[in-house]
């Protein structure tokens, strides 16, 4: 626990040692667990969006790493104006401790469109290929590319085919919803492999499903209809092209597709957690890909 709270996946950096970046800074240990080195950070607050477990990925750019940003409270999340201040992405120096916040929303963006959206409806899903910086803003289905280097310059979008996918557009006048971050469609994850883009999403509760959500219920019938939801709306990974076009689609079944990760140009994922198995691990599954003609 010496690392207070994980914000992040855990990253070997060595032949002989991995780093965790944590309420304390960063700490790389050795394969026994002994701790080599802490570099406190320089400004730390308990962020306001945070990830249950492991927290968010984070990748290697040179000596740095890409991270989600985490809120301010400095911004007024409740104006429209936000979201000329909003940065999406941070550097995170692990010899200094330094983080760097950079990427606004480009001009195209669902975000710059003049409507409101819930708190973190943005929450940034990112990858790292080529010295280019992938991204796409939780709500909003579009890839976008950017240089990894100042100024950051937008290169390109692209607009992705995912099949049922719920596009939330925001509202006239900003609400307080707490169920639209499950009830939208949303991009979890995103990677990219041998040319193709893999991602991982949720797809939204259709109209009908949602009309019925908030519909007044007894405790054992909304229970029952959520369940049913889980049922019918899985997270789902749909394999792109690099137009964004769909080669293929499919429910992710036992595997936790926002722990999806690309090592040694493998695609990794976790096996989803069985409350009933009441086991003391977890499995780790290597996935391939394969075009069926």
């Amino acid at each position: 626990d010496s690392y207070g709270g994980l914000m992040s996946t855990l990253r070997i950096d060595s032949d002989s040692s991995f780093i965790a970046y944590g309420y304390n800074g960063f700490l790389r240990y050795d394969f026994t667990g002994e701790l080599q080195s802490r570099v406190k950070l320089k400004e730390f607050r308990v962020p306001n969006l945070t990830r249950k477990a492991m927290g968010f990925g984070m990748e290697k750019l040179g000596s740095k790493y890409v991270y989600v940003d985490q809120g301010s409270q400095e911004i007024d999340y409740s104006s429209i104006a936000s979201y000329n201040d909003i940065r999406l992405l941070n550097w995170l120096d692990p010899k200094t401790g330094e983080k760097e916040p950079f990427i606004q929303f480009p001009e195209s963006s669902l975000f710059k469109s003049g409507k409101h959206f819930f708190r973190d409806s943005w929450t940034p899903a990112f990858t790292v290929s080529d010295d280019l910086i992938y991204i796409a803003f939780g709500v909003e289905p579009v890839i976008y590319l950017y240089q990894s280097y100042h100024p950051y310059s937008l290169i390109s979008s692209i607009p992705l085919d995912l099949p049922g996918y719920q596009n939330y557009k925001g509202t006239d006048h900003y609400v307080i919803n707490l169920s639209l971050w499950e009830t939208s469609g949303k991009i979890d994850n995103i990677k990219k492999i041998d040319g193709l883009f893999i991602v991982a999403y949720s797809p939204g509760y259709s109209e009908s499903d949602l009309r019925e959500l908030y519909t007044n219920k007894p405790p054992e019938e909304s229970r029952d209809f959520y369940q049913k939801m889980l049922e019918k709306y899985p997270s789902r990974i749909a394999i792109l092209d690099s137009l964004g076009h769909l080669v293929s689609d499919f429910d992710t079944k036992e595997m936790l597709a926002q722990s999806m990760l690309v090592r040694n140009c493998e695609l990794w994922m976790m096996e989803k957690p069985d409350i009933e198995a009441e086991r003391d691990y977890f499995r780790l599954i290597r996935v391939g890909l394969k075009v069926v003609e």
